[in-house]
C-alpha cells in the first residue's frame, strides 16, 4: 500500500489479481476439456466398446491447455472413415480383403452380421468396402463449443469493466 497525498492510498493487486486469473483460466479448460471428453464418449461406436474406453483428457497447467484424446488407432478410423468412406474422399477404393487369422471353420461367420466373410485357397477373409466416419469428436466439440464460450463469459466477462 502507497499513500499518495493526504487522502488517498494505492493498494497494487495486480499479482493476486493475475493469479486468480489464470486459476480461473485452468478451472476453465479443465471443465472444458473434460465435457469434450464426455461427450466424444457418448458419440463413440459401441461394437466392442475398446475404443470408446480409451477417450481421456490430459491437462498441462504449466502450459494452460488440454488434450483430449485415445491412444487407439482406430479412434482416427472411426473419426474419420476408411476406404470409400473417408471424409476426404481420399480412401482406397473398392473392396479389400483382411486375413481373419485362426478361423479355420467350414461355416461362413460375421460379426453382428455386419461382415462379410470370403474365402479363397482354403483361407477365410473378411471383405471390406470401408468403415463410415462417425465424427465423434468433432460432433463432441460442437456440441461444447457453445457452452464453453457461455461458461467462459460467465467466468471472465467483467473483467475490465
Amino acid at each position: 500500500m502507497v499513500k499518495l497525498g493526504t487522502n488517498v492510498e494505492f493498494t497494487d493487486n495486480r499479482i493476486a489479481i493475475k493469479k486468480e486469473i489464470d486459476k480461473k483460466g485452468l478451472d476453465w479448460v479443465r471443465e472444458v476439456a473434460a465435457e469434450i471428453e464426455s461427450q466424444v464418449i457418448k458419440n463413440s461406436r459401441t461394437d466392442t466398446g475398446d475404443t470408446k474406453r480409451h477417450w481421456k483428457h490430459y491437462m498441462d497447467e504449466s502450459q494452460g491447455e488440454a488434450v483430449v484424446g485415445n491412444e487407439l488407432e482406430n479412434a482416427l478410423w472411426e473419426e474419420f472413415g476408411t476406404g470409400e468412406y473417408a471424409v476426404n474422399g481420399d480412401g482406397r477404393k473398392g473392396a479389400w480383403y483382411v486375413p481373419v487369422e485362426g478361423y479355420t471353420g467350414k461355416k461362413k461367420p460375421t460379426f453382428n452380421g455386419k461382415v462379410e466373410i470370403v474365402y479363397a485357397g482354403g483361407k477365410a477373409f473378411y471383405k471390406t468396402n470401408g468403415k463410415k466416419p462417425t465424427r465423434a469428436f468433432t460432433k463432441a466439440f460442437e456440441t461444447v463449443k457453445l457452452k464453453a464460450e457461455k461458461r467462459a463469459e460467465e467466468i471472465f466477462g467483467g473483467i475490465g469493466k
